[in-house]
């Protein structure tokens, strides 16, 4: 297994066209250490670099600035084969005439080694559980697209790996295979264990493969913890807006002799070095606001049941603002009734209104 450091790295890309356009910045003076053995998730909008991230860290793209290490050891000064990088795709990237028996065992047959394909098959087949065997002799357009994966990820795996890449490899799945592809692969990380890099979309899927999340932003770093931490005490607004599942309430306000006070919620204690008249917004999850007797006034817009947490998720608006709170599933609430809601004090975050950044 093998430490991957990124110091400083920058990757832009010039207008391919000719015309007179300025570069793009795909990653800006990232840096980032992940352990011998670790896997790390990163999250991110479309568009943030995760893919050129990726790319960076395999060795296909160099970086303009900074340096990207195995080991220690600039990964320039890695010779091509001894770098052990296995990279999973998207759409699979199977040679479309070769069987999938043939596309697996490609990296051994290159170093003459044949012969210890029909064991690394057996082992992969035995811990997913998956059937791979009956796959071996069909060509990728025989197969379905959770076949494909099924076999792009053998194909990783029957490599000598130091380091393992996956690029979104299961976005064209629905829903039911993400799920059995996730644990399948979950138990061959667990058996074959290898330091990672997980790109995707999926919030689900980075908790449900990583030990570790980043989160990206226009090229940059944003934060890098467990989705615990970064649900819990993100560092900016982008982050605790971008991590959970259910959007999280942001209200506007300022501060007035230690405490903030926004339109339809206030009086809550903050820091007190900040000036009377700052501009913070607090921020505050659906399941820390509840009905409440004696609370805030709200009309109900929506009300979304969400029966495997048992509950259900109700949205309302009151003099120009909308939250979002959770309330028991068997408990009754209709559509234009008034309510009354209370949130609680110990689970608000503050950010400064003009930078982003948390203040409290």
């Amino acid at each position: 297994m093998t430490t991957i450091a990124l110091e400083h790295v920058t990757k832009r890309f010039e207008p391919e066209d000719g015309r007179a356009a300025q570069s793009v910045t795909a990653v800006s003076d990232l840096s980032l250490k992940i352990a011998s053995g670790d896997m790390l998730a990163v999250l991110g909008p479309s568009g943030c670099g995760k893919s050129t991230l990726l790319r960076l860290v395999a060795g296909i793209l160099e970086p303009d600035s900074g340096t990207v290490s195995y080991d220690g050891v600039d990964l320039r000064e890695i010779p091509i084969r001894e770098r052990g990088v296995g990279m999973v795709f998207q759409e699979g990237a199977l040679i479309p005439h070769w069987e999938a028996r043939r596309n697996i065992g490609f990296f051994l047959k290159l170093r003459q080694r044949e012969r210890e394909v029909p064991e690394r098959l057996r082992r992969i087949a035995k811990i997913t559980g998956i059937g791979l065997d009956q796959l071996l002799d069909r060509r990728p357009p025989q197969l379905s697209g959770g076949e494909q994966q099924r076999v792009g990820i053998a194909r990783a795996l029957a490599r000598d790996l130091r380091v393992l890449l996956f690029d979104e490899p299961f976005a064209n799945l629905d829903a039911r295979y993400r799920a059995e592809a996730r644990v399948e692969l979950k138990r061959l990380l667990n058996t074959f264990p290898v330091t990672s890099i997980y790109v995707t979309h999926d919030q689900v899927e980075a908790v449900a493969l990583s030990h570790r999340i980043a989160v990206m932003r226009e090229g940059r770093l944003e934060q890098t913890g467990t989705y615990q931490q970064l649900y819990h005490n993100p560092v900016n607004l982008f982050v605790a807006s971008f991590i959970g599942a259910n959007p999280i309430n942001l209200f506007p306000g300022r501060v007035d002799d230690g405490r903030w006070y926004g339109k339809n919620f206030g009086g809550f204690a903050l820091r007190r070095d900040l000036p009377n008249g700052a501009q913070v917004i607090a921020a505050v999850r659906p399941e820390n606001i509840h009905l409440h007797s004696g609370g805030v006034y709200g009309v109900v817009d929506r009300v979304l049941p969400l029966f495997a947490e048992r509950c259900q998720l109700i949205t309302v608006h009151l003099a120009g603002e909308q939250w979002s709170l959770v309330a028991p599933l068997d408990q009754p609430v209709e559509i234009g009734a008034t309510v009354q809601c209370a949130l609680q004090p110990e689970a608000l975050l503050f950010f400064d209104a003009a930078t982003g950044q948390r203040i409290g």
